[in-house]
This record gives C-alpha cells, structure tokens and sequence, in this order.
C-alpha cells in the first residue's frame, strides 16, 4: 500500500466528447471513478487495461501556418499540412517525424471476459484541481510502446510509464529531458519521463526521471520485495544526430531507479540516468552499429530472478528476447552466461540492485561498458535490418514455457480487389508465439494467430471509412500483430493469454489506430498447434482510444485467486462486482 508524499486518489471526470466515448467502450455495467470517491477497490484477480483517450480541441493547429515542431529552429521545422481535428491530425506525422500530442491516461478495471468494472482517469492538467504543480501524468496519442502494464514482484502495485506534461503539448515523446540535453534534436522542448504506480485503492505515486531523452518510456516494473523499491524499466532514448550525447546513450536500454518518496514538486532532479543493463551486436561477432541503439527495447519481465527485454523495431542491433547476467563477465568481456552473446541464465541468478558503473569517456565509441546482457538462447540473432520476428510482450508459463507477442512488421501493403492488407495477412510470424525450453535452448513450438483476423480491415463506430486523402489507403485498420500481453496459468493444463492487438492502416499514424484486447486459452504441454484454439476479442477501442497495456489488478496472487474462482458460488447467473462466475 502507497502511503507517501502523493497520495492522489481517482482521476476526474472527462469532457463531454471524451465522456461519451467513454460511456460507449464501458457499455452497460461498471462506473467511471471521480477523485472525490474514497472507496475504490479493484477486485484481485481482474484485469487492468490502460487506454490513450484524445482530447478534442486541446491545441490549435493551423495548416499551411504551424510550424513543427513547436519552436523549432532552422533547417528542422516544417508546417502543419493537418489541424487538430482526430483523427486527420496524425496525418503531420507525414511531414514531422516527431509528431504527437500528449492525451489522458485511463485504466479499465475489467472481468476475464472484458465485463467492464470500473474506469480510472490518471490526473492530468485537465482534471478539476490539479494544477500545474499538482501530481499528473500524460501519455504520447499516438506512441504505441507506451503505457505497458506490470504487476510489482509483490503484486502490490501496477507500474506504467508517461511524462510529466500538460494535455496537449506537441511531439512531447521526442523531447529531451531536462538535464539531458541534444542540441541535434530537432524538438527542442523538454520534459521529465515518469513512472506511475496504482495501489488497489486506486492512488497514485510518481517518480520522475531524465532517461529516455529524444524518446519514450515504455515500461516498468517496481522490484519491492524485501523491503526494496526499485524499478526496472526499458525504453528508447535520442531523436538526433549521429553522435549522440553520453546521457542520450546511457539514458536508453533499461534503467533502475529508486522509487521517490515524495509529491513530483518537492522531488529532487533526478540527474543523470543509472542503466542496469547494457548490450551491443559486437557481443555476437557482428560489426558496431549506431551506439545506443542496440538496446530500443520494449517489452520486459521479470521471472526467476532474472530481468527479461525485447527489442523488435529499428534498424540497428537485433529484435529477439534478452536477458540481463548478473553472473559478472567471461575472459573475453562478454558476461559469463554468454561469452558468444547467446546464453541461458545461470540457476543461482540474482535481480540486479545496482546501476552499471561505466566508463564515460568511451560510451560514445563502444557504448555503455561493461556489457551484461545476452540474447536467450535460441532466439533470433541476425541483425533488425534482416529481421522476420517482431517481438513486443513476453510472459513466461513456467520455466519450460514461455510466449512472445510478435507486432507484425507494419507494412501497409493492400489489395483493393480483396479488402485485405497483403503483407499482414501473409505473416507466419506475426500474433502469439510459443517458445518452450528442452533444457539447453530455446525453441518455437507455433505461432496462434486464428482469430486475429490479420490484414482483414474492421470497421468502428466513429472512425472514418473510405480512405484517407493523404495516404491513399483506408482509414479502416486491421490487425497486424499483438503488443504488450499477461497471462495465467489455469487448473486444468492450460494458459490464457490476454494481448493488446498491434494494426496496419491508412492513418498518417497507425499507433492512433482504434485496436483491440483479445485473449486465447492454449493447452501448456502442446508442442505443436493445437486444433480449435482461437483468439476472443474482449474489446475494441473506440474512435478516439487507443489500447496500450493490459495486467492483473494490484493484489492479485493468481494461484489464490484462481482457487476462489473454482469455488465461486455465483452459479450460472451475473452476479455482482466481485462475482467470479463471468470470469
């Protein structure tokens, strides 16, 4: 339970347009929280599912007259060619490579079956009361990595990352940091990323940092067992020039960081970024890259004491599943789990606790050193330029069993004669992966992807038809991959697995694409596809969301709950809030 210096309940309530939409996506059942509320519990054993909300008519942008982006100094500005109308605005992207508009946080508290419970606004600078030097966080519509959703090892709290800014700022997810500073940005603005944490009581805490510089946060996950509380959290840092800075370099990949204790005004500035983990493709034989870039990592976990990262976009490193040695290093410099760059992780493995100690002076020439990360064996090692897998969340089963959320690679190649983006619905790679382990490596058992409805556009309520002037292509979206996932493991031999669905469109920006929650039970000890399993939607945003990250809610043991689940004594009915039947 939080009980520091910021003990800011609920969020507020929307604005008329936002409301609406609101009230459309929660259907029927559930309520949407106000901070005036003192009894808001979320039910163990529920999901939590983060939503991107627009806001409408939060900035002003004139085509033909804005410049991007806002203060920019010659030769990195251009002008708006869209106004600030969702979801033609993203159509700047086409024209500024950094565009983005700052957008209000919302966690949905929902039943396994997508039975929605209750809603969350996350303060933000349009909430009543919550003034600039107030506690609030906003999130980047149309940033697709953002807003990843993880329980702490104690499953206390859920753990997220946003940015300390108002609704509405400009290209936010491409600024510096304050204390870490590119003069080769083209975005000249500055703002601090956080990490949010929400108890079971719905309050929140933040802890502001300077990493992620030039980019975005993506996730994070509070380490609070025994007394300890620290984050691990990965990201993307630097929106410059070749070179980069030595605090974009080591402000990249995945940091730790301890967690404040105190309200965001009275918190010290964080200084300089601490990573905890560090690779580069020279550990695996291949030539040096642009530094700092091999480390663009998205997805995390954490299972058996070892701290787990993705990377599956950009065109330097290698998009495959990582993991960080905290063994020390091989003679070679390579850490000892895997002196080649490909290993498993040692059985004794320990989480880390402290930051890398590195050495400045050559961070810019090789990166941060000593590396401590390898690729987990048997996944891809072939450099991004060449990549086929796309890997985004990951969730281990057990120790034998893990499954990857592949993104799909994005491409928006489409056939009008069949109403079908091409390229996504050819994907073999794309959707759910099943990787198990023979006690040496790892490797792919299947891909689920029935269900998904790859590359086949769907239509959404308030969102435009037809296709999008600037592209040339339909504005409906179809789905192209998953993103972040969680999952359970069930009584009887099986997992259920809940995604957040990545898209292809004719959007100037497919992260503000309308995507979908879906969920898919598999059986555990399957080695090859298993006839009839197939993905449910349990949810489609819609015009004006976007679905970013789903979890269990904070105080979820999921062995216990599971077993009150078994005993439910609802029947056959719906029963109330706390009723597990339609679980």
């Amino acid at each position: 339970m939080i009980a520091r210096g910021s003990r800011l309940f609920v969020g507020l309530p929307l604005s008329k347009s936002v409301l609406a939409l609101t009230l459309a996506s929660t259907a029927l059942a559930g309520s949407f929280a106000r901070a005036d509320e003192d009894d808001i519990h979320f039910r163990p054993g529920h999901l939590l599912l983060s939503r991107a909300v627009f806001a409408n008519n939060a900035v002003t942008i004139t085509p033909g007259v804005t410049q991007l982006p806002p203060n920019c100094v010659s030769p990195n500005c251009v002008t708006a060619t869209a106004d600030g109308t969702y979801p033609t605005v993203f159509n700047n992207d086409l024209v500024d490579g950094s565009f983005g508009l700052t957008a209000k946080i919302v966690l949905d508290e929902l039943r396994l079956d997508g039975d929605h419970v209750r809603s969350l606004e996350v303060p933000n600078s349009a909430s009543r009361g919550v003034s600039p030097g107030k506690d609030q966080m906003v999130t980047s519509f149309s940033s697709k990595s953002e807003l990843a959703l993880n329980l702490s090892l104690d499953h206390r709290t859920v753990s997220f990352m946003g940015y300390l800014a108002p609704i509405g700022a400009i290209d936010v997810s491409n600024s510096n940091t304050p204390f870490v500073v590119d003069p080769t940005n083209p975005v000249t603005s500055t703002y601090y990323r956080l990490v949010a944490e929400v108890d079971e009581h719905g309050r929140f805490h933040f802890t502001k940092t300077n990493a992620y510089s030039g980019n975005n946060g993506r996730a994070a996950i509070l380490n609070d067992r025994h007394g300890g509380r620290v984050f691990y959290t990965v990201g993307n840092a630097g929106n410059g020039g070749k070179t980069q800075p030595v605090g974009v370099i080591v402000g990249t990949g995945t940091q730790i960081m301890t967690e404040a204790d105190a309200a965001l005004a009275q918190q010290p500035d964080p200084a300089q970024p601490t990573p905890v983990g560090s690779f580069n493709v020279t550990e695996l034989g291949q030539p040096i890259d642009k530094i700092g870039k091999d480390t663009n990592f998205r997805g995390l976990t954490v299972f058996d004491n070892v701290v787990y990262l993705t990377k599956g976009s950009g065109g330097n490193g290698v998009n495959t599943l990582y993991f960080i040695d905290t063994s020390g290093n091989a003679a070679n410099g390579n850490p000892k789990a895997c002196p080649n760059g490909t290993g498993v992780p040692n059985p004794s493995a320990t989480l880390p606790t402290t930051p890398i100690f590195y050495n400045a002076a050559t961070v810019q020439t090789t990166g941060v050193t000593p590396y401590n990360m390898c690729v987990l064996s048997g996944f891809p090692t072939n450099p991004a330029k060449t990549a086929t897998l796309f890997p985004f969340g990951v969730w281990f089963a057990d120790a034998k069993t893990l499954y990857v959320a592949d993104e799909g690679n994005g491409t928006t190649t489409y056939d009008a004669a069949s109403n079908t983006y091409t390229a996504a619905a050819s994907q073999t790679g794309a959707g759910l992966q099943k990787w198990v382990f023979n006690g040496t490596t790892w490797t792919l058992a299947y891909t689920l992807q029935a269900g998904l409805g790859l590359g086949v556009p769907y239509t959404v309520k308030g969102y435009p038809t037809g296709n999008n002037a600037a592209t040339k292509l339909p504005w409906s979206p179809a789905t192209d991959g998953l993103r972040n996932i969680t999952g359970r493991v069930n009584r009887d031999g099986t997992a259920t697995i809940f995604a957040i669905t990545a898209t292809v469109s004719g959007s100037g920006d497919q992260g503000a694409d309308p995507n979908r929650l879906v969920s898919i039970t598999d059986k555990l000890s399957a080695t090859t596809l298993p006839a009839g399993e197939h993905f449910a939607t349990l949810r489609t945003a819609n015009a004006g969301e976007a679905l970013r990250g789903v979890s269990f809610t904070p105080g979820t043991d999921l062995g216990r709950d599971e077993e009150a689940h078994d005993r439910s004594s609802c029947g056959h009915g719906r029963g109330d809030g706390d009723c597990r039947d339609t679980d």
